[in-house]
């Protein structure tokens, strides 16, 4: 802890001189980041799991506590509202303790109405982040949510401070301990509900604290790209497994993808491929490439398996540019990473916003950037056996292209994804995932 310690003092300097620069050119004279407030169920009187606004996460690891505020400016001690109220019915928030409090002139809120007290009392003069503009507007903030500033703040969230790579670094750790357990679930029979157990367990994190709901999918589930069912049921047969799971780390996101054959046959032999393909991948990423010529790049060494493995007829460039690639293989290459799953900031060009969009033929791509030191994105390809997609190749002569009959050996199998999680570095690439020992 010591180590995150001496980097979060850098982290937090250098959340301070982006918010100096940025009021300095739209002349505010301050930033208020709310955590957020509760979701109330309709018709009900339970709230819906909280998710605290990323912005706050920046600067601080509270991610579970509605009714918190942050006011910074740049200049002067960032200053925490933090909510405690009296409450018999519910655990009351601990005041934090931590290597990061002596960061914080930290007030306590006991009434989460009555914030207004603690704010500044020029307040149309900050501006409002968070997504409760109806708070906000009662407080009286005339600002809320800035393009500029928004714009501004995505575009540098981008490149990650030590201390966020540390935390990112945390999170692949603890989430290749719930990788391996689950693996280990699946060779032993268990269903998908019961993997997830074992994962959760494993990660020591509950389903509403994990980044995002996990993919456990066996067999042709696996062709269901964000597939979250989680049949209690086992499967007949016992063909294939891929886990699509992460784990938090204060705010700070992992995201991992594997792929397992339950025996040594032709669908295993595809996922070495796709392996093999994955590091390739990664080992073309330096800062200045762009990240849409590594998808290209993508595409063409799908269409070599597609060739490979007899699942299709022709040349490279062919299956490319005739989307026949794209029926295996529908969604983008990978995303950026951080207090985010879909981290923001994938399509900006530049600190104002400007736009980068992904190529016409290739819409599900989610990074368009450039590569630079200190980015984290994720390298996922992968090839399925979609039958929405692949009746659409049926309905031309694309068709003849097709091995109908090795698709249909496949299809059971449902498909194929491998996702780590990288540190673009000037001279180096670093594998967070693979380092902590997931293969």
């Amino acid at each position: 802890m010591d180590q995150l310690a001496h980097h979060y003092r850098a982290h937090i300097a250098e959340l301070n001189r982006r918010v100096a620069e940025v009021l300095s050119r739209e002349a505010f004279s301050g930033l208020v980041i709310h955590s957020g407030q509760p979701h109330r169920m309709f018709l009900d009187d339970i709230n819906y799991p909280f998710k605290t606004n990323p912005h706050f996460k920046a600067w601080l690891p509270v991610l579970d506590n509605p009714n918190c505020w942050l006011v910074v400016n740049g200049r002067d001690k960032p200053q925490l509202i933090f909510y405690r109220p009296v409450d018999f019915w519910h655990k009351v928030s601990d005041v934090p303790e931590m290597f990061w409090t002596e960061h914080f002139d930290i007030k306590l809120l006991t009434k989460a109405d009555k914030v207004a007290e603690l704010l500044p009392t020029d307040i149309a003069n900050w501006a409002y982040l968070g997504e409760h503009l109806d708070v906000a507007e009662v407080l009286g903030f005339t600002s809320r949510n800035p393009d500029a500033v928004m714009s501004y703040l995505h575009y540098h969230r981008s490149t990650k401070t030590e201390y966020e790579l540390e935390c990112m670094r945390r999170a692949n750790h603890i989430a290749v301990q719930g990788h391996l357990a689950a693996k280990n679930a699946f060779y032993n029979g268990a269903s998908e509900f019961e993997i997830q157990q074992h994962y959760l367990s494993a990660v020591g994190q509950g389903e509403n604290e994990v980044p995002y709901g996990n993919i456990i999918a066996l067999n042709q589930n696996a062709a269901i790209l964000h597939y979250t069912a989680l049949e209690n049921q086992n499967p007949t047969r016992r063909l294939s497994f891929l886990i699509d799971a992460g784990a938090n780390y204060f705010g700070y996101a992992s995201d991992i993808t594997r792929t397992y054959a339950f025996e040594k046959n032709r669908f295993d032999e595809l996922i070495a491929a796709m392996n093999k393909a994955q590091l390739e991948l990664i080992d073309m990423m330096r800062p200045g490439v762009r990240y849409p010529d590594l998808h290209l790049a993508t595409h063409a060494k799908i269409a070599q398996m597609l060739l490979d493995f007899d699942l299709a007829t022709g040349d490279i460039q062919g299956l490319v540019e005739q989307g026949i690639t794209s029926a295996f293989f529908p969604h983008g290459l990978g995303h950026m990473l951080g207090l985010q799953v879909h981290d923001v900031g994938g399509f900006s060009h530049d600190e104002r916003g400007t736009h980068i969009a992904a190529p016409a033929a290739h819409p599900f791509l989610r990074c368009t950037r450039v590569l630079a030191p200190n980015q984290v994105l994720t390298m996922e390809p992968g090839l399925y056996t979609i039958d929405t997609l692949l009746n659409e190749l049926k309905q031309d002569d694309r068709s003849q292209q097709i091995n109908w009959k090795t698709v249909d050996e496949l299809r059971p199998f449902g498909g194929i994804r491998i996702e780590d999680n990288v540190i673009v570095h000037q001279d180096r690439n670093e594998n967070m995932t693979r380092e902590f020992g997931l293969t």
